[in-house]
Parts: C-alpha cells; sequence; structure tokens
C-alpha cells in the first residue's frame, strides 16, 4: 500500500518534534527563571566579592599597604626585624615571616594576640615598623569572607554551595533558551540586537552576555565548590589531598596543613589543606641545614635562599614542641604568579633535617588542575589573568541586571494592551 506525502498525518512526525522542542523551551524557560531568581543575589554578591579581591591580588597587595624601602648594602637578621615586630606587641606570637618581593619592598610579619591578628610591615635594612595591618580587617579579607561564608559561618557555606550548583542548572537551561530557533539567526544570538526596544532588548542583551561569560562561570562555579564544606571538604578536597605519610617515613602531627592558614583566609594549596603536616623529634628526613647548626629563624631563612626560594615566601616557625618550620612559596598565599612554582619545605625544628619536599610535580592530577584553575580563578597569572576577571565580574552584574529587567517587564500581573504589548507576546512566542 503506497502513503502519499500529501495524505492527512504526513506531517504529524514532524509536529510531534516541534511540540517536544516547544514543551523542552517550556520547562527550560521555568527552571531557567525560577534557578535565576533564587541565584541571583548569590551571583552578585560573588561577583562584587570576586572583583574586590581581583584588584588587590592583581593590582594591589592582599595587605593593601606595600611600603618601599631605601635599599641599603647589608639587611639585618631576620630576627632583628621579627625582634623589631614584637617588641610592638609583647604578648603577641609570631605566625608567619613573609619575605619582601622585591629588594625596595618591606618584609611582612604577621602575629596573632589575643584572637587579633595583625601585620607589620618591617624594612629589612634598618628592622624598623613601618606600617601596621589589622590583617583580618583588610577590603580583602572582608570580600574573601563574604565570598565563602556571606559572614555566617557554615549556613553562608550551604547557601553558597547550594546557589553554585543551581546556578549550574541555571546555564544549562540557558543553553537551551538561547538555541537559535523560530527564523532566529546565529548572529541574532551573538550580539545585542541595537534596534529592539523593551523586553527584546534586554533578552537579546542577556542572552549575548549570557553565552560570552557562561564558560568563565562554569570555571569560577566548579573551582569554588572544591572550597566548600561538603562537595570540596568532604568530597573532592579529601580524594585530591597530597598523600604525605607516602612521601617518606616521617612522623606525622594531628593537625592539617590548613592550621598554617591565618586570620580564617584560605592561603594553603589547595592540595595540601586536609594533609598532616609533619613532626618535628625524630631521625628522619634529608639533609638539610649543617649538623649541629642552630634551628632557628635566620638559619631557616639563609637554608629557604640556598634551596632556591626567593622573591616573596613565607617561613613559619613551628606552633609547639612538635611543630615544624615551613617554608612556602605558593599561588594561594599571593606568592607567586604561576602555580607550577609553588612548593612547601618542612623542616624538623630540632635536627634542621628536611622531612617533606614537595613542589607542584609532586601533586596528584586532581590537585595540580585546581593548583592551576584556583590561580585563575583569583586572577594570579599576571595582568591579563586580572583584567580578565574584573570583566567577568563586572559581565555577571550586567547579566543578573537584564535578568531581573526581563523579570520585570514580563512578571505575572503585568497586563498590558496595544501594539507594544502583541509585539511583546509574539516575541516571547517565538524565543
Amino acid at each position: 500500500m503506497s502513503f502519499s506525502p500529501d495524505a492527512p498525518g504526513a506531517d504529524a512526525p514532524a509536529r510531534v518534534r516541534v511540540d517536544l522542542r516547544s514543551k523542552l523551551h517550556q520547562v527550560a524557560w521555568r527552571w531557567h527563571a525560577i534557578a535565576g531568581l533564587l541565584v541571583m543575589p548569590f551571583l552578585l554578591t560573588l561577583a562584587l566579592t570576586g572583583a574586590v579581591m581581583v584588584f588587590y591580588t592583581g593590582f594591589q597587595t592582599r595587605l593593601g599597604a606595600d611600603p618601599r624601602v631605601v635599599p641599603l648594602p647589608t639587611v639585618q637578621p631576620v630576627s632583628a626585624q621579627a625582634l623589631a615586630a614584637m617588641s610592638e606587641v609583647p604578648d603577641g606570637r609570631l605566625r608567619t615571616y613573609v619575605a619582601p618581593r622585591a629588594d625596595d619592598r618591606a618584609a611582612w610579619f604577621v602575629i596573632e594576640r589575643d584572637g587579633q591578628t595583625l601585620a607589620a610591615a618591617v624594612d629589612p635594612y634598618r628592622a624598623t615598623v613601618l606600617h601596621w595591618v589589622d590583617k583580618e580587617n583588610t577590603p580583602f579579607a572582608w570580600a574573601q569572607r563574604i565570598h565563602g561564608t556571606l559572614l555566617i559561618g557554615d549556613l553562608g557555606d550551604r547557601l553558597i554551595e547550594i546557589a553554585a550548583w543551581a546556578a549550574l542548572m541555571m546555564l544549562i537551561t540557558g543553553l537551551v533558551l538561547w538555541w537559535p530557533r523560530g527564523g532566529l539567526t546565529w548572529r541574532s544570538r551573538l550580539w545585542p540586537d541595537g534596534r529592539a526596544r523593551g523586553l527584546g532588548w534586554w533578552r537579546s542583551l542577556h542572552g549575548s552576555l549570557g553565552l560570552c561569560t557562561g564558560g568563565v562561570l562554569v570555571v569560577f562555579l566548579l573551582s569554588g565548590l572544591t572550597w566548600t564544606g561538603i562537595t570540596g571538604g568532604k568530597w573532592l578536597q579529601a580524594w585530591g589531598s597530597f598523600p604525605i605519610e607516602q612521601s617518606r617515613a616521617v612522623p606525622l602531627s594531628h593537625e592539617p596543613h590548613a592550621a598554617l592558614n591565618t586570620a580564617g583566609l584560605q592561603e594553603v594549596p589547595w592540595g595540601l589543606a586536609q594533609t598532616p603536616l609533619p613532626a618535628s623529634g625524630s631521625a628522619e628526613g634529608a639533609d638539610g641545614l649543617a649538623a649541629g647548626a642552630p634551628v632557628d629563624l635566620d638559619s631557616v631563612a639563609a637554608f629557604a635562599q640556598r634551596i632556591g626560594f626567593s622573591g616573596q615566601h613565607q617561613i613559619a616557625p613551628p606552633r609547639d614542641e612538635r611543630g615544624v618550620y615551613t617554608i612556602s612559596a605558593n599561588t594561594m598565599s599571593g606568592d607567586l604568579g604561576q602555580p607550577t612554582g609553588d612548593r612547601t619545605v618542612h623542616v624538623d625544628r630540632y635536627s634542621g633535617r628536611v622531612l617533606v619536599d614537595i613542589g607542584f610535580a609532586d601533586y596528584g592530577a586532581m590537585a595540580k588542575t585546581m593548583a592551576v584553575v584556583i590561580a585563575l580563578h583569583q586572577g594570579d597569572m599576571g595582568l591579563w589573568n586580572a583584567l580578565l576577571n574584573l570583566a567577568a565580574c563586572l559581565a555577571v552584574v550586567a547579566l543578573c541586571v537584564a535578568g531581573v529587567a526581563m523579570w520585570w517587564l514580563r512578571r505575572p500581573g503585568r497586563v498590558r494592551t496595544g501594539p507594544s504589548a502583541r509585539r511583546e507576546r509574539h516575541a516571547r512566542r517565538g524565543r
């Protein structure tokens, strides 16, 4: 029996496909709108605080001030510089020494006192204090705390985590809505339509911005999720941590590397944050300081230079009797611009032997990936990275504004008549 294409029902499969696409489009639009309204306050907060953090990472310093000094032929011992800082905080405890990033820059000493974290800029040639900063109350520190917890602790972390996953769903449904249909061309989706007005113009702007920003936003959201309490802390970070106990038979402490963070900031490399610190007091380790030499801040600082640390790097003194001297330079703390240069060295406080020497090459695949992605996320990899991230943050803000404008113009209960209303209804049907 022959079947004529002109017979009734010949175009049924085509109609079914059109109906399915239409239903998919409607479902995607509803989920996109619901997710967008819920996520938008969080995205705005993350974009604005992220812009502040990128500014202080790429164009300033995370502590704000960066005093210059006039170089002299001789640099004072690090212990003398530390004594100058500690003399103004007699009941404080030295947490970190940050070496100058250039010959004409100050050294920094981070000191804790009564729950407060202070940072002193010290002239390394004259051992005089030039400037004090409350490390917990810099613009960068406030922006990072809001960015991570909304200033409400674990609850804020969980809310941001949920919002991040919802934002990923919003991006997927947004791509479905953006895909040209109903006679629209690719060009009309790639660039805002300057001839459109009202809802049509906002929709055109929202779509083109969404396409340009979506890829960067996916990277930001996925890398940000690795720092959250559940997705990151309970799963990804635990799985991707460096297995320090397998590197050498060294005794381990009960504290993780994250204990080296100060002022509540994330400064330890992602792949090491949950890894236990080694402990001093054994005969283990590789050759480090000369046998019988004193192990103190001066000798460890000199040793750090001998093994290749230069420019800005950090030395954390032991926290207790079994603690270690930790020499580090990484992108997480703003010391470096390239994550491939990450390095952390632990020195036994009694013998001076090197217990662990961890470089980027020693990271696992996940830790390497995160070191690079987080450096990009923070804008650490040069001026181009900082400018790109600032542009992305501004684009996200514009995306949110356009989304709110679209919702307002087509919000429930908004009754309009006349030619303009008919044109908008026709435009909505053609989305």
